[in-house]
């Protein structure tokens, strides 16, 4: 009988190593990118920024580090330009451009390790010379304060995706607690205004990120894009009832669209409590997988952005744990490729795509300002210079020493 259970024992065990050597032997051949990690906004938290004042080899405090990253075998990852809700309408574009800086100093204080990239082609060369392939993703339209022009910057500084909203509404789309109650619909779904910004990140190549947008938002994007889109920290509503999950019927529509949904990992959104387990959120890439397909997957942990990971994903050193997982469920060798990076260079390589055939002008008309107007915000451009949003009367060219003196001040 010992005999007996000793030889299952092995055999066990062996065969958790075979999974677990497949895995990494996957990995090692097609990047695992990760669709959004919240280390920068630790970085501000702990060190407002400060990278003088931190080694990233050696912080322990978060989920992310350099050498949990090598561990983890992870390819290419979004970094979260992350700024809260209660910027909006008051300093939200300078936090997001602070946010964008410290992640491209990522880069330079890190040569050997991380890699900026703005293509798919790009990731793909960072992965094949051992660099992590690090991008950059606004998590919250609010952080363009409602402007074309903010958006396309952004862009130019090497943003590649934008979550439409974050944990509130901004004047032009809905978010996820429009669905629970907690918040009133604004825009009931994509304002007109909202619709034209989805046309400029279409032409732009502008990946656009579902996540935390509210249901009627899903639809309405997932109806009028020229291009795929992604959720980049989502999890399958079907195994754990939150708003911040993707509906069947929405995995459908994403699997239609060609787009993905990258798998958080908070226990909260896994399991609905808060516990998890690794065995929990490889669930949920099986259902994915058996609703919408194979090709309509990919990992999207959030790791330094919530405060309960599961047990057995406790950071970013454990991925291969999780891709081991999937191979003993029977996810063949194409299925665990596809999931670790081929989709999601798919969709951004479709996105690119539909950039470099659009013929369309750059959007220049500006939100309404009746939708914008604050005590925080100016109306130069809308009324008169006074700000009080009333049309421009234009007087007759009368022009006398004082008013020259003032104009010329000014």
């Amino acid at each position: 009988m010992w005999i007996a259970f000793f030889l299952l024992s092995v055999c066990a065990l062996c065969s958790a190593d075979r999974y677990r050597q497949r895995a990494e032997e996957l990995m090692k051949q097609t990047p695992l990118i990760d669709g959004h990690n919240d280390l920068p906004w630790q970085l501000l938290l702990s060190f407002h920024n400060q990278l003088s004042k931190v080694d990233l080899n050696q912080l322990n405090e978060t989920h992310t580090n350099i050498p949990k990253l090598r561990k983890g075998l992870v390819g290419g990852q979004f970094w979260a330009a992350y700024t809260p809700c209660n910027t909006q309408y008051k300093d939200t574009v300078r936090q997001t451009l602070e946010q964008i800086d410290v992640i491209k100093r990522m880069c330079v204080k890190y040569p050997e390790t991380f890699q900026c990239v703005v293509s798919s082609k790009e990731i793909r060369e960072a992965f094949k010379i051992g660099k992590l392939a690090s991008l950059i993703g606004i998590e919250g339209g609010h952080s363009i304060d409602s402007s074309m022009a903010t958006l396309r910057l952004f862009f130019e500084l090497g943003v590649r995706y934008m979550t439409l909203s974050h944990s509130c509404n901004t004047p032009w789309v809905d978010n996820w607690l429009v669905d629970t109650g907690e918040d009133p619909a604004g825009s009931n779904g994509l304002s007109d205004y909202g619709k034209k910004i989805i046309g400029e990140m279409n032409r732009l190549g502008m990946i656009i990120d579902l996540a935390h947008t509210s249901v009627k938002t899903m639809n309405d994007v997932l109806k009028i894009s020229k291009a795929p889109v992604i959720f980049s920290h989502s999890s399958a509503y079907a195994m754990c009832k939150h708003r911040r999950n993707v509906p069947d019927d929405i995995l459908r529509k994403v699997s239609e669209k060609n787009g993905i949904v990258m798998v958080n990992f908070f226990n909260d959104y896994v399991t609905c409590k808060p516990t998890a387990n690794l065995l929990d959120v490889a669930d949920h890439f099986d259902h994915i997988k058996n609703v919408a397909g194979y090709k309509a997957v990919g990992f999207g942990g959030d790791y330094d952005g919530v405060h309960r990971v599961p047990e057995g994903l406790d950071n970013v050193s454990y991925y291969p744990d999780l891709v081991a997982e999937l191979l003993r469920r029977n996810w063949t060798d194409e299925e665990v490729t596809a999931a670790l990076g081929e989709n999601f260079l798919r969709v951004f390589q479709q996105i690119e795509e539909v950039a470099k055939n659009s013929t369309s002008p750059a959007e220049d008309e500006p939100i309404p300002y009746d939708q914008v107007r604050n005590q925080c915000r100016t109306g130069y451009g809308y009324g008169d210079q006074n700000n009080n949003g009333n049309p421009l009367v234009l007087m007759p060219a009368v022009i006398t020493a004082a008013s020259l003196t003032y104009h010329l001040l000014v």
